[in-house]
């Protein structure tokens, strides 16, 4: 039977717009949704119109495929993952002057945690020192010196020793919140201008914990200390720290040779309450 022309060419017509429209599907998630929908009910000829194998849209993320800035989880992880993670860091004393890992893990672990640990408006206020091998021993040897001016003399053999122990460790990461930064968020959100400084001291303690966690799932042990603001002017002298910075913490790290002591929880009952559940 032949057919009428004008079939013919409104078939070859519908066939080129529908050609068209599923090229321009294909470039977003949401009309690939509706693209592949709808040529379900479509003719054989149409159902053959496929994305191609290198499209972003079958491929799937894992956890060692993503970019670094990156927000989409990886199928593989879970919040067990996360919380069991939570869970197993502590505070450890007992460190040597050795790490498990190379000096480039470490500085990507720091890398990757300030680059996604959150902050009020996005204002990315939290500052990192990275001291490693003699520079930690310095930093320590620094502190020790500030102390003995402060610390009564029959006092000091043990708050020597406590330093030393600090010293013997690996590295030290200070944490730091840019006030220069707080200041332009001030100025551009005047309503809140007096609760950055509380953001950015919550956000630098944001920083601390994913580091920490971080160094932990990577076998090293760590403990937190605050000799701040005694160490301060000698700290950014010695190191060029911007006098904008302030320094909030410091996280001594290194392989650990002991189990931390034992950890007691209060209740959560007294501590979370829940409505509408």
């Amino acid at each position: 039977m032949q057919i009428p022309a004008w079939q013919f060419l409104a078939c070859i017509f519908f066939a080129a717009v529908w050609h068209d429209m599923a090229s321009l599907l294909r470039r977003s998630t949401a009309g690939l949704g509706r693209y592949t929908n709808m040529k379900a009910s479509l003719p054989p000829f149409f159902s053959s119109l496929n994305p191609p194998k290198s499209s972003p849209f079958s491929t799937t993320l894992t956890a060692n495929k993503m970019s670094p800035h990156s927000t989409s989880p990886s199928t593989s992880t879970s919040a067990d993952t996360f919380l069991s993670a939570l869970a197993t860091r502590r505070s450890n004393y007992a460190l040597t002057s050795t790490s498990p890992i190379p000096d480039s893990r470490i500085q990507h672990i720091i890398n990757q945690s300030i680059l996604h640990a959150p902050s009020a408006f996005n204002s990315q206020s939290t500052r990192i020192v990275l001291l490693l091998k003699n520079e930690h021993q310095k930093l320590w040897d620094i502190t020790r010196d500030v102390l003995k001016e402060v610390v009564p003399a029959d006092q000091f053999p043990k708050t020597e020793a406590k330093i030393a122990s600090f010293r013997a460790a690996y590295g030290t990461v200070l944490f730091y919140t840019d006030h220069a930064t707080l200041r332009i968020y001030q100025e551009k959100f005047a309503l809140y201008a007096d609760r950055f400084p509380t953001w950015g001291t919550e956000s630098t303690a944001m920083h601390q914990l994913a580091v920490w966690t971080a160094l932990n799932l990577e076998g090293l042990g760590a403990n937190l200390q605050h000799y701040n603001p005694l160490v301060d002017e000698r700290v950014a002298k010695e190191w060029g720290v911007s006098k904008d910075w302030e320094l909030m913490s410091m996280l001594v790290f290194g392989a650990p040779v002991a189990e931390p002591g034992v950890r007691t929880y209060e209740g959560v009952e007294s501590r979370v309450r829940v409505f509408g559940a």
